[in-house]
């Protein structure tokens, strides 16, 4: 037996990513839990963002933005990021960054890996703007680049949320295609 609720926004766990961004002198970072691949050629991502966010105006006027993924040993920054607001706290001040090689907005040296994005179009679909954005440039910690170029983000211990709550990523279950293999 299944119960029926009202819709709503069930798919979890997501991951829970830092957003920086810059635009003028003004750079923030913020947390993004709406974001996910919507295309592979070209390579397009999207962020989810309510327009009363500080960064909304950032990234509506600089059309680009970085995606940080984020690992466990992480965990405190996103949540901060995502407490505070950028209108009264410099965040900026807490992270380590570097130049991003693709866009203004700067790469957290945290994180495994970084999507350098442009924004392509937008859409305002109700509570949140959905910046749909090219993926420019990926950016990976050299710990995690395998002898073949690849990036292997097992060790990562990457971060999901779900339902207000941060997960750390578990256990490999099996690769791509191991239903069928023989």
């Amino acid at each position: 037996m299944r119960t029926v609720l009202k819709g709503g926004t069930m798919i979890a766990p997501v991951p829970a990513v830092i957003v920086t961004c810059s635009h003028e002198n003004i750079t923030n970072a913020f947390t993004v839990a709406w974001t996910g691949i919507i295309n592979t050629r070209p390579p397009m991502t999207y962020i989810s963002v309510r327009p009363e966010r500080f960064s909304y105006d950032i990234i509506n006027n600089s059309g680009e933005f970085v995606i940080n993924l984020t690992t466990s040993k992480m965990a405190k920054i996103p949540d901060y990021c995502g407490m505070k607001s950028g209108k009264k706290t410099d965040k900026m001040k807490r992270l380590e960054t570097v130049p991003s090689s693709e866009v203004s907005a700067p790469t957290i040296t945290a994180s495994p890996v970084a999507l350098e994005c442009k924004v392509r179009e937008f859409r305002e679909l109700g509570s949140h703007t959905m910046f749909m954005a090219d993926i420019v440039a990926v950016t990976a910690d050299e710990r995690y680049i395998d002898s073949k170029g690849k990036i292997n983000l097992e060790q990562a211990g990457l971060m999901a949320y779900a339902h207000g709550k941060y997960y750390s990523l578990g256990r490999k279950l099996g690769d791509f295609g191991f239903s069928v293999r023989k």
